[in-house]
């Protein structure tokens, strides 16, 4: 098969998108209830916006009921407050004020702030307290904030049960500033580990939700919930810092392990109280999202998000887009913890599926377009091997891009669908460094050719 037909046969499968028009999207989803949208970097404001209007049309459309993301719970949560009109903020960027951990552009952006402002407004119009969506968050990397919103709910509910744990938490609270710390002194015998006191820390409050889900039409409050679920973060960090020493394939697990028992246990607590399957809608990279039983890091014994909901779930019950580009910029840092760069996108890579997808924008003219993948026989479904995909998270290098973010993938396999947008630009992060400039890119870096 020559190159010309794949691109000829991807050319009649393309569908042209652009957000505004998601009804053959809509029609792919079906009645799956939990649908995952992922995002081939951390800092393209297509992907933001996109994401942001299927969003949309799912809550509209399809009744979803909450937007969970790949962003820390007690960060998130506090965005979930102000959209269902309650807690402190007045305004959309004082309720994403919580995100101060690196990358903060991932969350502070003008794309989130927009979402957030519509969540609140249509939040509005929802008479029932119990129907209005939610923003939460999926990840772990909260340690401290969260052990210390589990004592601030039980100094409220039950003083001797909060006193129970503080001498739990203090195990590793005072470490808890530098986790990395904690996970290196615990795994090498310099400190005990304190896997034992978060555990049992969650148990009781689990122990306290069951109580209330067991009685007579009982329900779990929402204030019981969060605070259960900051005790599983705080249980699930725990193990996440002394597995960072044991190798990354391991640390990753327990990662995405936590995202998928997660998103169940808010998925539960949703359909208890709106008396039927809670509906959710999940942001995070495609690394997480795209099935990783379909790709060489699968291979290598690493799990993810988008495998374990698959495994969970009825095929029926989920969906998987993934979202590529070929070039353009991107926000992005070149060190952890470094400020936000604007840095230019190299041009996908030949042998790669974003370079077959480039050349099919060219052969139709579609800057930005669907691939419907699901029930269908794909041309990327009959290719004789696996291409090469791109992954940019929060750390770009350009310099060393084909070993820091290339890897073999079938991205059939991983996704439903794909959405590409063949030039895209860098998200707009509300605090921007002196390294983030509109003027200061050239269209040839970093080659200079």
């Amino acid at each position: 098969m020559t190159d010309r037909n794949i691109i000829d046969a991807l050319a009649r499968e393309a569908r042209p998108f652009d957000g505004t028009d998601c009804d053959e999207l809509l029609d792919s989803i079906g009645d799956s209830s939990i649908v995952l949208l992922g995002e081939a970097t951390h800092g393209t404001r297509e992907f933001y916006r996109l994401r942001a209007e299927i969003s949309k049309r799912l809550i509209v459309a399809k009744g979803f009921d909450a937007i969970a993301v790949e962003a820390d719970w007690p960060d998130a949560l506090r965005v979930s407050r102000y959209v269902q009109h309650g807690g402190d903020d007045m305004t959309a960027e004082g309720a994403l004020s919580g995100f101060k951990r690196f990358p903060q552009w991932m969350w502070r952006n003008h794309e989130i702030v927009d979402l957030v402002n519509w969540l609140r407004v249509h939040n509005a119009h929802v008479a029932s307290t119990v129907r209005r969506v939610g923003f939460h968050g999926l990840d772990l990397y909260s340690l401290r904030q969260s052990m210390h919103a589990v004592i601030a709910y039980l100094d409220r509910e039950d003083p001797e049960a909060a006193e129970r744990a503080r001498q739990r938490y203090a195990c590793i609270d005072h470490m808890a500033d530098d986790p990395q710390r904690y996970g290196y002194a615990a795994s090498f015998g310099m400190q005990p580990h304190c896997e034992d006191e978060v555990m049992r820390q969650l148990v009781e409050l689990t122990r306290d939700a069951d109580l209330h889900a067991r009685e007579p039409g009982g329900q779990v409050p929402d204030e019981l919930f969060y605070a259960q679920q900051n005790a599983r973060v705080a249980r699930n960090a725990e193990t996440y810092y002394r597995s960072m020493f044991r190798g990354r394939d391991e640390s990753w697990n327990v990662r995405d392990s936590h995202m998928a028992e997660t998103l169940e246990a808010l998925r539960e607590h949703i359909s208890q109280r709106v008396g039927r399957p809670g509906k959710i809608v999940v942001w995070a990279h495609n690394s997480h999202l795209g099935d990783a039983r379909a790709t060489e890091m699968g291979e290598h014994g690493q799990l993810n998000l988008g495998q374990l909901v698959r495994e969970r779930y009825r095929p029926e019950d989920t969906f998987l887009l993934g979202f590529t580009t070929h070039t353009g910029t991107v926000t992005a840092a070149t060190e952890w913890d470094g400020p936000a760069e604007l840095k230019q996108v190299v041009a996908s890579r030949p042998g790669s599926v974003e370079r077959l997808l480039h050349e099919t924008a060219a052969a139709t003219g579609m800057g930005q377009f669907l691939l419907p993948l699901r029930g269908r026989d794909s041309m990327l479904a009959r290719l004789p091997s696996r291409y090469l995909e791109r992954a940019i998270g929060v750390i770009y290098r350009p310099d060393t891009e084909r070993h820091s973010h290339y890897f073999h993938a079938d991205a059939a396999r991983q996704f439903d669908a794909l959405v590409h947008v063949d030039r895209s630009t860098a998200l707009r992060p509300l605090e921007r460094s002196a390294l983030w400039r509109q003027d200061e890119v050239p269209e040839t870096y970093p080659s200079g050719l």
